[in-house]
């Protein structure tokens, strides 16, 4: 398992690659990425950390796309519903997904210096909580793995 989000990369790619990518997956579901919806999801990846609806509505203030709290909740409801973004209920804030189109279950490692989000795939039937579940036999349908710690930067800055 490999997460991804701290790695050195090509910045400004990565973000052209998911916006495409979006596009694809709206486009396949017939839903349509709005230009507020598209834009929320560019402030997400250009950040490349969780962040509170808040913060993306003082960016989208800043755009003229919108001044509103329901402006940005409905965008990220939206991102969220369709597999483009995730909520990260630790932070009650949302990060952009690092795998869109594909079926997996996302495990979140959150620097609780600066906020930075890696996601890392998992699966729901993995682990000693899987191995519980079937024990039980109870079938698992939604899993959230957060954990909080030092991202690579943030630990190097503090000599860890």
């Amino acid at each position: 398992m490999s997460a991804v989000g701290f790695e050195r990369h090509d910045h400004s790619h990565c973000i052209s690659q998911a916006l495409d990518a979006a596009e694809a997956r709206c486009a396949v579901a017939r839903v349509q990425l709005t230009p507020v919806r598209r834009r929320v999801l560019e402030i997400l990846l250009q950040e490349h950390r969780a962040m509170g609806a808040y913060d993306i509505l003082s960016v989208l203030t800043e755009d003229g796309m919108g001044s509103q709290p329901p402006v940005v909740y409905r965008a990220l409801d939206f991102l969220v519903r369709h597999g483009l973004a995730h909520r990260i209920e630790r932070l009650n804030a949302y990060a952009a997904c690092s795998h869109p189109g594909e079926a997996h279950v996302p495990a979140f490692l959150i620097c609780r210096e600066c906020r930075a989000v890696a996601e890392a795939e998992t699966a729901l039937e993995q682990g000693r909580l899987g191995a519980v579940a079937r024990a039980a036999g109870f079938a698992i349908e939604r899993v959230v793995v957060e954990a909080e710690g030092l991202c690579p930067g943030c630990a190097a800055e503090t000599g860890r």
